[in-house]
């Protein structure tokens, strides 16, 4: 009889709490793992790791994983991640957010969180969709894509999240896909190293709310696309403009480490530390 294979990973999950109330095929879980994986890899701990997350099938991972959590308001984790960081600099602190909950409603805070260069890991779960409350096109459903707000297919111009975060002033920008699973774990654990603003863009599957309405068979389907449509970082840039051009327009997508700042930004910690040093001596 086969010993049974070891899965370390699980001490992360409350247990009691499983099993989790996505639907068959749905990628979170795949997500959900890999950020734990990652943890365990860069050697973090449930004591000194914070999960924060907003609301979304995504944000329902909180729930699930074994550490301080907080499940907080619509499009609001990124703020109430920025207040646990600066009341407790030396814990790691996580996001757990969807497409329309970073960049529709929390917009304005995902973009003011890279400005500012928090020292957070934002995990970015992007299902193309507002999967939760009834299939609405986000801001990340692609052009041409049906939901129940676009049934003849959105029109809106598709956001570049990883594009919106560089420019905005993170430090560490990534993506990765469900498919991709090791090479989505390394990008979370390097996102980990990054004393700043990390975002992590993870493409997954959601057969029930988009793949349903846009004629993906079954979830393996969906993951077949996201193989077949992303390219390696390095083979990308390798690709000359009028070729890029081609592969935007077939629906592919690079994948990889996207953005790495120098060093030599301020975080937003250290940056308000400064502050405090300088009040405290102002009186001298």
């Amino acid at each position: 009889m086969m010993a049974e294979l070891e899965r370390s990973y699980e001490k992360y999950f409350r247990q009691n709490r499983l099993p989790h109330l996505w639907c068959p095929g749905c990628g979170n879980g795949i997500v959900m793992k890999a950020i734990v994986q990652a943890i365990e890899k860069k050697g973090l701990t449930q004591d000194n790791t914070v999960i924060v997350s907003g609301i979304g099938c995504s944000s329902r991972a909180s729930g699930y994983m074994d550490f301080d959590t907080i499940h907080t308001a619509h499009g609001r984790a990124i703020p109430f991640a920025t207040g646990i960081k600066l009341a407790r600099p030396e814990l790691n602190v996580v996001v757990i957010t969807g497409d329309g909950d970073c960049t529709a409603i929390g917009g304005n805070h995902f973009i003011h969180g890279c400005r500012r260069n928090v020292d957070l890991t934002v995990v970015l779960f992007n299902n193309n969709i507002y999967g939760m409350t009834g299939g609405q096109a986000s801001p990340m459903t692609p052009m041409g894509g049906k939901a129940t707000t676009a049934p003849y297919g959105s029109v809106d111009r598709t956001f570049d999240a990883c594009a919106l975060a560089e420019a905005a002033g993170a430090t560490y920008v990534a993506r990765s896909t469900a498919f991709h699973v090791q090479h989505l774990t390394d990008m979370i654990a390097k996102g980990f190293d990054n004393k700043g603003f990390s975002f992590i863009e993870a493409m997954v599957q959601c057969p029930t709310a988009f793949g349903r309405r846009n004629k993906f068979k079954s979830p393996a389907d969906m993951l077949k696309w996201m193989r077949d449509h992303s390219v390696m970082k390095a083979a990308w840039d390798k690709l000359e403009d009028v070729k890029k051009g081609e592969a935007i327009g077939q629906g592919k997508f690079p994948i990889g480490l996207l953005y790495e700042s120098s060093g030599s930004e301020l975080d937003y910690d250290a940056a308000y530390d400064q502050v405090i040093e300088r009040a405290g001596g102002a009186g001298k």
